[in-house]
C-alpha cells in the first residue's frame, strides 16, 4: 500500500511539472507578433556589455512585462502592430546599444547591450530633482538611466512606481531594482511607451494611429509617425532641425528594425520639421 502511494505521489508530481512547463510555453506562445527565435535574431549581442557575466535581458522577461499593459500592441491592423513593435524595439535598442561606429554594417545588431548608464555606475546626483515634492529623491540614491528605456530622474522612478507598483517609494527607495529584475525593467519601457504625459501623447497612441494632432500640434508640424515618437522621447535634443548623432541613429535604428521585421516604416518618420514639445 505504501509502495503504491509513493508511486501515486511521483505520478502526480510529474503531472504537475508537466502542467507548469505547458503553462510557461503557452505564456510565451501568447505573444504572436515575435517568436523567441525572431527575438534572438534581432538581438544577437544581447547582454554583451555590463551583463556579460550574468545575462539580464531576455525574451521571457519581455513577454511577461507585456502582460501588465493590455493596451500594448493591441490597436490597429497587423501591419500597424508590427510597425509599433519595430518602433518600440528600435527605441530601446538606441537607448541600450553597444554598436561600434567603425562597423556600421553590424551597428544596429547591438541593442539591449547595456542595462545601465555607464557614466553613472557610481551614481549621478544630477538626476535628483530636490524641488519635486510629489516624488522627492532619497538621499544617497541615484536615479540615472536604467533598463531598456533608460528611465531617469526621481519623478519618473516615483511615478512609475506609484502607477505600476502602487507604491511610489518602492523604486524611490530602491532604484537598483531596475538592474536586478528584468521583467520590471522591461515594464518601465512599456509603461513609458503607453502612458501619455501632458502635453505629449503616448508613443503608443502616435504609432498605432489613435492620435489625432491638436491645432497646436499641427502648427508645430507634429504629425503621426515615428518622427512624433522621437519628439516624445527626446524632442528637445533631437527635433526641430537639430543635427545630432542621437536623432540620426534613432531614426536609422527604426529603419533597420523595420527592414529586419519586413514592415513598412510609414509616413512622417523624421522630426526635423517638428517643433519640440515645451518650446
Amino acid at each position: 500500500m505504501k509502495f503504491r502511494l509513493n508511486l501515486l505521489v511521483i505520478f502526480l508530481g510529474f503531472l504537475l511539472l508537466q502542467s507548469c512547463a505547458t503553462a510557461k510555453k503557452e505564456e510565451l506562445d501568447s505573444f504572436p507578433l515575435l517568436s523567441e527565435a525572431e527575438w534572438n535574431q534581432l538581438f544577437p549581442h544581447i547582454n554583451g556589455g555590463d551583463s556579460a557575466n550574468t545575462p539580464f535581458y531576455s525574451y521571457a522577461a519581455f513577454v511577461k512585462a507585456t502582460k501588465r499593459f493590455p493596451e500594448f500592441l493591441t490597436d490597429g491592423s497587423l501591419e500597424l502592430k508590427k510597425r509599433e513593435l519595430a518602433a518600440f524595439l528600435a527605441t530601446i535598442s538606441h537607448e541600450t546599444g553597444g554598436g561600434d561606429e567603425r562597423d556600421m554594417a553590424h551597428f544596429y545588431d547591438y541593442g539591449l547591450y547595456y542595462k545601465e548608464e555607464l557614466a553613472c555606475l557610481n551614481g549621478c546626483e544630477h538626476y535628483s530633482d530636490t524641488t519635486d515634492i510629489n516624488f522627492p529623491p532619497v538621499n544617497g540614491k541615484s536615479y540615472h538611466g536604467r533598463g531598456p528605456i533608460q528611465l531617469s530622474w526621481n519623478y519618473n522612478y516615483g511615478l512609475f512606481s506609484e502607477m505600476v507598483l502602487e507604491n511610489k517609494d518602492s523604486l524611490l527607495n530602491n532604484p537598483d531594482l531596475l538592474t536586478t529584475d528584468a521583467e520590471l525593467s522591461f515594464a518601465t519601457a512599456i509603461w513609458f511607451w503607453v502612458t501619455p504625459q501632458e502635453p505629449k501623447p503616448s508613443c503608443h497612441e502616435v504609432i498605432s494611429g489613435k492620435w489625432v494632432p491638436t491645432t497646436t500640434d499641427s502648427l508645430a508640424g507634429r504629425k503621426p509617425g515615428f518622427g512624433a515618437v522621437m519628439n516624445i522621447v527626446n524632442g528637445g535634443l533631437e527635433c526641430g532641425g537639430i543635427e545630432s548623432v542621437k536623432n540620426k541613429f534613432r531614426l536609422q535604428y527604426y529603419l533597420a528594425f523595420c527592414k529586419k521585421m519586413k514592415v513598412d516604416p510609414g509616413p512622417n518618420i523624421s522630426c526635423n520639421s517638428q517643433q519640440p514639445y515645451g518650446q
